[in-house]
C-alpha cells in the first residue's frame, strides 16, 4: 500500500480544528502522514495543533509559518510531503474514516492520476444541508480521451480528490489569488490519462454561519483570472481542438460560478463593476445568452437544476432586471 500525504492549512479555526483532525487521525489507512500548516493563526489554533502533534507524533507533522493565505499554506505543505499520493482537507471540514484508504485503492486499481469522491455540505450541527454528486452516470474508471466532457462538467474542488504526487512536480497553487482551485485543478486534470471516481460521500464540507453572511467583494473577479490561466494551458494541450468543451468550461466556471458569487455582492458600485466585467468576459469569448441558458452539465440543463432562489436570480440577471436583482440580493 502506497503512502498518502494530507495537507491541512490552518488559519483561525480553533472551534472546528479538533473535529477535522479527529477525522484524519482515525483514518483506516495506516500509512498516512498529516501535514498541518498553521498559517499565522492569531487564535488558539496553534495550541490545538500542538496537542494533536503530541498525541499522534507518528501521524501528524506540525508546521508554523507567517500568514500567506490558503495557496501559500498548501504550497508549503507540497514542498514537504513524502507520500506517493496527496490530498487536501480544509481545517473546518471533516472526512469519513475510510476515505483515503478507499480512494488510494481506486488510484492503484486503475493507475489513476486523480480520484474523486462526492461531497456533503453540513451545518454546524452536522446535519446534511446538500449532497453534491461530482461525476454521476460515469464509470468508476474514466479515460479522459474517451470521456473528455468531464473536463467541463467537473467541480474543481481540491479537497474531495486524491492526486498522484507527480502532478505537482511543475505545478503549485497560485499565491495571493482567490479561487485557486479553479485555476490549478483543471491544469492537473489535463495531465491525467485516467481518472477514478467513487459515488461515496466521503467529504463533509462545513457551511459555517459566519461564512454564509461574509461580505462578497471584487475579489470575485479572480474567477475570470483563474479561467484565463486555464484557457492558456488548454490551448497548448493535446485537447486544444476541443472547442465545445472549452466553451462549456467557460460557461460553467466562468459565468455560472461568477454569478453564484455575484448573487451575494451587496455593494451597488462593486456589483456594477463586476457586472461589467462579466459582460466583457462573455463578449471576448463570443458566449451568447442562448449558449448559457441551454448549457447542460451531465446531459441536464444546468439552470433548471438550480435551487429556486438561484434560478430566480440568474433568470433576472439574464433578463437584465437589475432593479429586481438588487431587491433580491438585500434579502439573501
Amino acid at each position: 500500500m502506497a503512502k498518502v500525504s494530507v495537507i491541512v492549512p490552518v488559519y483561525n479555526v480553533e472551534g472546528y480544528l479538533a473535529k477535522c483532525l479527529d477525522s484524519l487521525v482515525s483514518q483506516t489507512l495506516e500509512d498516512l502522514e498529516i501535514l498541518v500548516v498553521n498559517d499565522g493563526s492569531t487564535d488558539r489554533s496553534a495550541a490545538v495543533i500542538q496537542y494533536y502533534a503530541d498525541q499522534y507524533p507518528e501521524k501528524i507533522k506540525a508546521f508554523d509559518k507567517d500568514n500567506g493565505g490558503l495557496s501559500d499554506a498548501r504550497n508549503y505543505g507540497l514542498d514537504r510531503v513524502t507520500g506517493d499520493y496527496i490530498g487536501f482537507v480544509d481545517s473546518d471540514d471533516y472526512v469519513e474514516e475510510t476515505m483515503f484508504q478507499e480512494m488510494l485503492q481506486l488510484a492503484q486499481k486503475h493507475d489513476a492520476g486523480m480520484v474523486i469522491c462526492n461531497i456533503r455540505k453540513v451545518n454546524e450541527q452536522c446535519k446534511v444541508v446538500q449532497e453534491l454528486r461530482q461525476v454521476p452516470n460515469m464509470p468508476e474508471k474514466i479515460n479522459l480521451v474517451e470521456h473528455f466532457s468531464v473536463f467541463s462538467d467537473l467541480s474543481y474542488f481540491a479537497c474531495n480528490k486524491l492526486f498522484k504526487k507527480e502532478l505537482f512536480q511543475q505545478k503549485r497553487f497560485k499565491k495571493s489569488a482567490h479561487f485557486e482551485d479553479i485555476q490549478l485543478i483543471p491544469q492537473l486534470l489535463l495531465e491525467c490519462h485516467i481518472l477514478a471516481q467513487t459515488q461515496t460521500f466521503f467529504y463533509n464540507y462545513l457551511e459555517r454561519s459566519d461564512s454564509i453572511t461574509k461580505t462578497h467583494t471584487e475579489r470575485g473577479l479572480d474567477i475570470f483570472r483563474a479561467v484565463e490561466d486555464v484557457e492558456q494551458v488548454f490551448r497548448n494541450s493535446p485537447f486544444a481542438e476541443k472547442h465545445t468543451v472549452l466553451k462549456n468550461f467557460q460557461i460553467f466556471e466562468g459565468v455560472y460560478s461568477f454569478l453564484a458569487y455575484l448573487a451575494f455582492v451587496k455593494d451597488e458600485d462593486v456589483f456594477r463593476t463586476m457586472d461589467a466585467a462579466l459582460s466583457r468576459f462573455m463578449q471576448d469569448r463570443h458566449l451568447r445568452m442562448k449558449d448559457i441558458l441551454k448549457y447542460k452539465r451531465f446531459d441536464k440543463n444546468y439552470l433548471l437544476s438550480l435551487p429556486l432562489k438561484k434560478k430566480i436570480f440568474y433568470l433576472l440577471f439574464f433578463a437584465g432586471q437589475k432593479t429586481l436583482i438588487r431587491k433580491l440580493i438585500t434579502q439573501i
